[in-house]
């Protein structure tokens, strides 16, 4: 793509995303979950009539997937690489406006805020993986116990793989393969300020965690809570205490 056309497929992007009301949609999807229109426009604070027209926008440029089922219209995340976008960006912006000394208020005002920022600072999914304190200690424990090599950018090792079989977790075939997603990859917590793991790893861990109840989901958050077989769980296949 010439110089030009990229620049202005970059300002059409942040011009999607600089809308206050589009970007807390796209935030509030980083759950990994479907949305109706009308649960995004509560969330949000909008009208419906206006949360459609911004859907109708995200869906167009490709951000957001459509799905129907009878009456009702979902919405979510179009592919783990918008996710990561949206993260990243978040990320970065917090970053520089601490920096410049300009980040928002973010401090709870209500009983039930500072709950779910606890919450979701101890553990919550990001996207399809698993983040703060939770997805870092993961993260480091795999690390610790090469499972998971850093040495020239992460990845799976031998001894993570065999690892992975003992436990049935498995990766998508085409993991790591051209056009497919990246085995493994970090993302930098935006609570913890370390990384967690994304890509096919991260998201394979994520779902087994949910489907063998090791965790459980907060309400209709991004919040989870490690269950009792959860911690367990943890402690004896990777050493990590969530106390």
């Amino acid at each position: 793509m010439p110089p030009a056309h990229r620049g202005s497929s970059l300002a059409a992007l942040a011009a999607l995303l600089a809308d206050p009301t589009r970007a807390e949609f796209c935030s509030a999807l980083l759950d990994g979950r479907a949305w109706t229109a009308g649960e995004l426009a509560r969330t949000a604070g909008v009208a419906p009539s206006t949360a459609s027209e911004h859907l109708s926008r995200l869906i167009a440029s490709g951000l957001l997937a459509e799905e129907r089922q009878g009456r009702h219209r979902y919405v979510r995340l179009a592919t783990p690489a918008v996710a990561t976008l949206i993260e990243d960006v978040t990320v970065f912006a917090e970053t520089v406006f601490a920096e410049a000394a300009e980040l928002p208020d973010r401090a709870p005002h209500t009983l039930r805020e500072a709950t779910r920022q606890s919450a979701e600072a101890r553990a919550r999914t990001c996207y399809d993986h698993l983040a703060g304190r939770l997805g870092v200690a993961v993260a480091d424990a795999l690390l610790d116990r090469g499972l998971v090599s850093d040495d020239a950018g992460l990845a799976v090792t031998e001894r993570g793989r065999a690892w992975l079989a003992a436990q049935a977790i498995e990766l998508p075939p085409r993991a790591g393969r051209p056009g497919g997603r990246p085995v493994v990859r970090g993302c930098l917590d935006w609570t913890e300020r370390r990384n967690h793991l994304g890509g096919a790893l991260g998201a394979a861990l994520c779902r087994t965690a949910l489907d063998r109840a090791w965790v459980e989901r907060i309400g209709s958050g991004r919040a989870v809570r490690v269950t009792p077989d959860g911690g367990r769980a943890l402690r004896e296949l990777l050493g990590v205490e969530m106390s």
